[in-house]
């Protein structure tokens, strides 16, 4: 993420370019249009400020480093995952994945909190089975 903010004017101007997907003050998110038409005129040869430019940004608002940091990012996930690495996968993905591989104390950890949370469920469950059952009671008297 840049440093530099976008003014309420700016944000209001990028939004009306349809490879905007939102903006706030700190953070633009482009469409996935968007990212596979800039892989495909980088591969034809282009720069990357020609492509944002072409597709309608202002590149003073953009910035030179907001725009070379998006070019890197997009074209390292489209060579390590083809084309399902351009697009969004927020919604779908929980957080980072872990690179490296947990000790026993770690898994042990974790398996005792899942185990936690599944009791702490079960518990629920039967205050609700009983509850119910306490309605259905009631309403046959």
């Amino acid at each position: 993420m840049s440093k530099k903010c976008f003014t309420t004017q700016e944000q209001a101007q990028l939004r009306t370019n349809p490879y905007v997907k939102n903006v706030s003050a700190k953070a633009i998110t482009y469409t996935d249009a968007f990212k596979e038409r800039f892989i495909q005129e980088y591969n034809q040869g282009k720069l990357p400020s020609e492509i944002f430019q072409g597709a309608g940004f202002a590149l003073d608002v953009l910035g030179a480093t907001r725009i070379k940091k998006a070019s890197n990012r997009w074209r390292t996930a489209y060579q390590e995952q083809g084309p399902a690495g351009l697009t969004d996968a927020r919604k779908h993905a929980s957080g980072r994945p872990l690179g490296r591989e947990l000790s026993l104390e770690e898994k042990y950890a974790r398996l005792e909190a899942k185990m936690k949370w599944l009791e702490a469920e079960n518990e629920f469950l039967k205050k609700l089975d009983q509850l119910e059952r306490q309605m259905r009671k009631k309403k046959s008297n």
